[in-house]
């Protein structure tokens, strides 16, 4: 058996709880487990203040792309119950071992190895609160053929899939509950793809109402200083977009 880690910081210093529609966090985040090392995780900040915000403790997390395991970190921090799932088996495991760890909190956390398209073993209405940042598309590709990653298609197909996902969250959560999800947009040969607003549609469709928009800056984009440095008549993405629906 692994022996738990213990870390002396387990909170940010300072924190304090988000209350506009417009969120910045340039210092990310590295408390705990909590590093940038997976390319593409979100911030811990984003999972902290979205959890702190619309749950309670004991209550039942989902975040059906769990990637490095952000959302669950902070769920296990908080005093939440938590269900991970991703598609790639690594990113269970890695998500396994940032959840190695010991706190004064208690929490039931379970990381499973399955499809956001299909969470069957997971009843209906039995969750508090979905807290989930999907690929955006094929803009980064988190494995190398895996049936039902949906990080390697394109935009259009990308989206059918998404409506697939949004219904699972519908099914599983329970009502007057909240599903939040970060989603950013795209361009294709130069014009903007308006990727977040085609997600947001999604969920939408499959029956929740949109409750908040908030606008999160985008900061320390590794493409940044290569756009720059490069003559171009667009302007540089330096936003993502977190959707808070209710059903």
């Amino acid at each position: 058996m692994t022996k738990e880690v213990c870390f002396i910081r387990l909170s940010p210093e300072n924190f304090m709880l988000e209350t506009t529609t417009v969120w910045s966090f340039p210092d990310r985040g590295s408390w705990a487990t909590h590093s940038g090392r997976y390319r593409g995780n979100w911030s811990p900040y984003i999972p902290r203040n979205l959890i702190l915000l619309y749950t309670k403790p004991g209550d039942w997390i989902l975040d059906q792309f769990v990637g490095s395991g952000t959302t669950l970190v902070e769920a296990k921090l908080l005093g939440r119950n938590a269900i991970g799932v991703d598609i790639n088996p690594q990113s269970v495991q890695l998500t396994k071992s940032n959840l190695n760890f010991t706190c004064s909190t208690k929490s039931i956390i379970h990381v499973v190895n399955g499809s956001a398209m299909n969470l069957e073993f997971i009843e209906d209405g039995r969750m508090d609160f979905v807290c989930t940042h999907p690929p955006y598309a094929n803009i980064i590709k988190y494995s190398n053929g895996i049936a039902e990653d949906i990080s390697l298609l394109e935009v259009n197909e990308f989206v059918e899939k998404m409506k697939v996902v949004a219904r699972e969250s519908f099914r599983v959560l329970k009502r007057e509950k909240m599903c939040t999800v970060m989603m950013g947009d795209t361009r294709r040969q130069g014009k903007i793809v308006p990727l977040g607003f085609r997600v947001m549609e999604c969920f939408i469709q499959a029956g929740f109402a949109l409750k908040e928009i908030i606008i999160k800056e985008q900061h320390n984009c590794t493409s940044t200083a290569y756009w720059r440095n490069v003559k171009k008549n667009f302007l540089m993405i330096a936003h993502e977009y977190i959707f808070v629906f209710v059903k």
